[in-house]
């Protein structure tokens, strides 16, 4: 019964070497390299010349996130033509059918997110 987990096992402790070497390797770097640097303006959070405007922990407005979960929605939901594009010569009219249903209700979530307002950026 051991023989059939033996492979999963070494898969196991060879990953928790490998991590732990890593980790080791990069706290020793971390700390050789934690000298001061010669110039203050390294420390800053940015290098682009001036002072930040504002704290960089300011808070986005909700309509930010909201485009955003819809971009990635929208874009997963038509990523699903690839794959029905290439299948349609054997799924004929009823995959064509399925598609059809598809795209309406992603058609119709799209209207109606327009019509709330969700794309506007007023």
């Amino acid at each position: 019964m051991l023989a059939n987990y033996l492979p999963v096992l070494i898969f196991l402790a060879l990953a928790t070497i490998l991590a732990a070497a890593l980790l080791g390797l990069g706290t020793l770097f971390g700390r050789l390299g934690s000298r001061r640097p010669a110039d203050p303006d390294k420390l800053g959070p940015y290098e682009c010349g001036f002072d930040p405007f504002e704290d960089t922990r300011g808070r986005f407005d909700v309509r930010y996130y909201l485009v955003a979960i819809l971009f990635i929605v929208f874009d997963l939901e038509i990523a699903f033509l690839f794959p029905w594009a290439v299948s349609l010569g054997r799924t004929h009219g009823l995959g064509l059918l399925a598609m059809a249903v598809f795209l309406l209700i992603l058609v119709v979530g799209f209207i109606y997110e327009w019509k709330r307002g969700a794309l506007e950026w007023d």
